[in-house]
């Protein structure tokens, strides 16, 4: 993996846990999801004034001319954003990982809703600042904030398109400068399709660079290396490369690190990783048991305590669903460490969940722990199992815990990494059994297989079993202890 990409993948996941991470959208982000270019936008626009938008450069100054020679109506240009911008598209991919992110701020330049549509699939309560009089109230409970610091296509009258729009900008839209410049000086931020051709923009940047000098927060962009087999001529080609090279460069001045990529899907596989990163830090701890076996009722009680104390004393957090038997350790585990830092709440680093044993509503209670799981397993990036049996009610014999195995499945659709403790026995066991005798498609290959199989030695201690599955957690991390 490149040296840049790796650190951003730390830096940026570092800033999502911190709570201080961003995203800046410009128009490259929502063109794949079918809309199109400002060039395109603004194609018939130009040809009414006579103008070839293929050789034009100074696109705001298009827009500027053709409102010019109307008389200064707008109204064209107006329509020509409510016909692009309210059609029906997509939602990216891109746009779907960001959204389940815990980011709650986003800036953009567009004027589409894809980031907002996106945020209301995952469920997330949305505060849009569309309108300087939106700065100024707050919605209630929002768990993300978008800035349209350009507009939206509900007020397309208001759309900053023009000359005029951009030099009027700080006597009409003031507060959204100073509202970036805070984010910026105080968030990390991630640029995703922006061309960094906005002036305004520009000037906030200039303004932090003089007030802060050396002292900036680093922000990043992805940016798609210019590629031979663009370009027709040979000399074309050189001096698009030299040109990015010069941008490139000029950028480190506002402290904005470039991420070359070879094509834009590799956007979306960084973006990934970064959401898998992210997750592996929360652990689902999967464990029931009805009977001890071999270990004894003692030992089986403290494995569960002394191992979730471990997870949280790594700097993990704890998704459980208070499991038969041994969910209670789990859990007093957990606080136990969780309160010996006052620092720490409980909330971010212990999420538990119990199972409702009856229901009278319309959905069948099989359908309901299923719908359970899938909630709780969706936003981790490991589980890990041990233990795992129940008694049959019918003959009394003990069985297999089906809801364990439930969960493993789960979690393998979800791209949950498993950690199976097939010492504990019972399905715990039957998983590891599972996953060795398929390790590559369970895990990905970063030395792993011999820890693995020793958390199926029956003569391990409980310690060696726990450090072994914390080295595990650390090594999926890809981070140094």
């Amino acid at each position: 993996m490149d040296k840049d990409i790796a650190e951003f993948l730390k830096t940026y996941k570092t800033a999502i846990e911190e709570s201080n991470a961003a995203v800046f959208a410009g128009a490259g982000l929502s063109k794949p999801a079918g809309f199109v270019n400002w060039k395109e936008l603004l194609r018939d626009i130009a040809e009414e004034i006579n103008l070839n938008i293929d050789k034009e450069s100074d696109l705001i100054a298009v827009a500027q001319y053709h409102v010019n020679e109307n008389g200064g109506n707008r109204g064209k240009i107006n329509q020509a954003l409510i016909d692009e911008f309210t059609k029906d598209v997509e939602i990216t991919e891109n746009h779907k990982i960001l959204a389940r992110l815990p980011i709650d701020t986003y800036w953009t330049t567009n004027y589409d809703n894809l980031i907002e549509e996106a945020l209301k699939i995952e469920g997330k309560r949305i505060d849009s600042k569309i309108t300087t009089e939106n700065l100024a109230v707050t919605k209630p409970n929002s768990d993300a904030k978008i800035y349209k610091m350009h507009g939206d296509i509900s007020l397309p009258h208001e759309a900053v398109l023009t000359k005029d729009d951009y030099e009027n900008y700080n006597n009409k839209r003031q507060l959204f400068t100073t509202a970036l410049q805070g984010d910026l000086v105080s968030k990390t931020m991630l640029f995703i399709g922006f061309s960094f051709d906005d002036p305004n923009l520009e000037y906030i940047l200039s303004r932090i660079r003089i007030l802060l000098g050396q002292n900036q927060r680093t922000h990043y962009c992805f940016m798609k290396q210019v590629q031979r087999d663009d370009f027709k001529e040979e000399s074309d080609f050189l001096y698009a490369e030299i040109k990015q090279k010069l941008k490139v460069n000029d950028l480190k001045r506002y402290s904005i690190k470039v991420l070359l990529v070879s094509q834009y899907e590799d956007i979306t596989a960084i973006l990934k990783e970064v959401e898998q990163q992210y997750k592996r830090r929360n652990l689902f701890v999967s464990g029931s048991a009805s009977n001890y076996g071999n270990w004894g009722e003692q030992r089986c009680l403290e494995f569960a305590s002394n191992l979730s104390k471990a997870i949280i004393q790594n700097g993990n957090n704890i998704v459980t669903g208070f499991g038969l038997g041994v969910g209670s350790c789990v859990i007093s585990g957990a606080l136990e460490e969780i309160y010996k830092t006052r620092s720490q709440r409980v909330e971010e680093r212990l999420i538990s969940r119990p199972f409702p044993q009856n229901t009278t509503g319309q959905i069948p209670i099989k359908e309901l722990w299923t719908k359970h799981r899938n909630n709780m397993i969706q936003n981790v990036g490991i589980s890990v199992f041990m233990f795992g049996n129940k008694i049959d009610a019918s003959t009394g014999a003990v069985i297999e815990a089906n809801g364990m195995i439930e969960e493993f499945e789960i979690s393998v659709n979800l791209g949950v990494i498993p950690i199976p403790i097939g010492a504990t026995d019972f399905t715990a066991k039957k998983i590891w059994e599972t996953v060795l005798n398929d390790f590559d498609g369970y895990v990905p290959d970063v030395g792993l297989r011999d820890r693995y199989q020793l958390l199926g030695d029956v003569s391990q201690t409980d310690k060696v079993l726990i450090n072994t599955v914390i080295e595990i957690v650390n090594m999926l991390e890809k981070r140094k202890r």
